[in-house]
């Protein structure tokens, strides 16, 4: 059985860290608050270098403040701290230090500060690189969520004109088709030659209804959750094939070993539009479709011999509704495929792993 969590798509996002929590937290604090904690620390590692003596260099522990100050307050809360840890560490080796004269000292007092300025400097750039790859994942996320919307939007939308159809004027059609029947009975009674045209319209009209119905069942397939997959294959087969009068075949075809009908309908809608382009785009006159397992891996492959595929760049970049079919795999975790058929044609392969983590943690998505 798929699971949300099993799409690569469907699970929750990891905790973060205790010390993405920190970051998070302190980033959102005043920069005196930022400074003075930062301080505290760079005091207390200063009191550790006096007490250990200059034998034992803590030079480089000093870099751990400079660090924090950059990550939480930025680059310039960095540079105040590099100059208190350049105080700092002067002040606790000024009589310790093995130099002989004072400018000596200074070069090295100097020397620490460049070190730790140089430390500043890279920690900006780093918390730069992942501020922008923050912000960068946070527009494609919301790209990916304004496509989720656009899906459901669209999805709702189909089911809504598939329902009016079928309720409306499916039903208002039937009605008039039962009048033309009853006023050709009544002209047939009465000798009229025109109850033979009345009848015509009767038939034209039970045409209409049929139609419609078949257009109905196509937007909104009601069947997908009740009857599974295959059978709402079989269904579209039946209704396109009479729609268009193209040979469309469904083999190799059983159930998806799934309990989600998101899952189902996804695959349904992207049968749909392959075997829609097949026949309106490729002008093929026989589509055979197909759903096999190839291991862990569903394959639903949709094969025509229409006049081939055109070039990539058109499929990546022409049509809301190819744009559609790859969010709809990319939301179950599949690969969408476009492929020359042998002999001519196309084959689209739409291939979603099955055996991921099984456990649901959910989705939203995301």
């Amino acid at each position: 059985m798929i699971s949300k969590s099993q799409t690569g798509r469907y699970g929750q996002p990891h905790p973060p860290s205790v010390f993405s929590q920190i970051t998070t937290l302190m980033r959102g604090q005043p920069v005196s608050r930022v400074i003075l904690v930062t301080l505290l620390l760079t005091l207390m590692l200063g009191w550790l270098d006096d007490a250990t003596g200059w034998e034992v260099s803590l030079l480089i522990l000093y870099a751990m403040p400079i660090v924090l100050a950059v990550w939480w307050g930025g680059l310039r809360v960095g540079i105040v701290i590099t100059l208190c840890s350049g105080a700092v560490w002067w002040l606790v080796n000024e009589d310790t230090l093995p130099y002989e004269t004072s400018l000596t000292q200074m070069l090295a007092v100097v020397n620490r500060i460049f070190y730790f300025s140089v430390v500043a400097y890279a920690v900006s750039a780093v918390r730069t690189k992942q501020d922008a790859d923050a912000e960068y994942i946070g527009i494609l996320e919301e790209h990916r969520q304004l496509e989720k919307d656009i899906v459901k939007v669209s999805e709702h939308e189909q089911q809504r004109i598939g329902q009016d159809l079928h309720d409306g004027l499916c039903q208002h059609l039937a009605a008039v088709g039962c009048a033309a029947r009853v006023l050709a009975e009544e002209l047939q009674a009465q000798g009229v030659a025109a109850a033979a045209d009345v009848v015509m319209i009767e038939e034209s009209i039970h045409q209409a209804v049929r139609e419609a119905r078949n257009l109905a069942r196509g937007i909104f397939p009601v069947h997908v959750d009740r009857s599974g997959l295959a059978a709402a294959l079989q269904d579209l087969a039946h209704t396109m094939s009479g729609l268009t009068g193209a040979s469309i075949v469904v083999k190799e075809c059983g159930d998806v070993p799934t309990d989600e009908p998101e899952v189902s309908m996804h695959l349904y809608r992207i049968a749909q539009e392959a075997v829609a382009n097949a026949v309106r785009h490729g002008e093929a006159a026989e589509v055979v479709i197909a759903v096999k397992m190839d291991g862990d891996t569903l394959d639903l492959a949709i094969e025509d011999n229409g006049k081939g595929m055109p070039p990539v760049s058109r499929i990546q970049g022409e049509g809301m509704g190819l744009r559609t079919m790859q969010y709809r795999a990319q939301a179950l975790g599949a690969t969408l495929d476009f492929e020359p058929r042998s002999g001519g044609g196309t084959c689209v392969h739409c291939r979603m792993p099955l055996t991921l983590s099984s456990e649901p943690s959910h989705h939203e998505h995301k």
